[in-house]
């Protein structure tokens, strides 16, 4: 799929990408392989659930799988904090990729918002 002019999916993507690098350093650097893994399923599901909704069938089914898009950033957003305030992520590290989940997160919920209430 082709996500030059979709913002979400492109950025969902982008963050996926970000993602893989985060668990390789932490397994490779930390010998970390709990959380890691527990990030990089929910920060991978991101886009694959958004790829998904673009295909979907309904309207409904569009909202569903954004909802749950919205919902595996979230859990990544949890996974990220945990990182950080264990030690396993430095500031810098933290306050990067946090902004770009954070980012993600405003696009799903107004995408959302839009679909509840049309």
């Amino acid at each position: 799929m082709n996500d030059d002019d979709n913002i979400v999916l492109k950025k969902s993507k982008q963050f996926a990408l970000r993602i893989i690098r985060l668990y390789k350093y932490l397994c490779t650097e930390n010998s970390e392989f709990v959380l890691s893994k527990q990030i990089l399923k929910s920060g991978t599901s991101i886009g694959a659930n958004i790829c998904e909704a673009e295909c979907g069938q309904t309207k409904a089914d569009f909202y569903a799988k954004m909802n749950i898009a919205l919902k595996e950033t979230a859990e990544t957003g949890y996974w990220l904090e945990l990182l950080h305030e264990s030690g396993y992520l430095d500031d810098a590290a933290f306050e990067s990729i946090y902004a770009d989940c954070r980012e993600l997160m405003k696009l799903l919920k107004s995408i959302t918002k839009t679909q509840k209430n049309s």
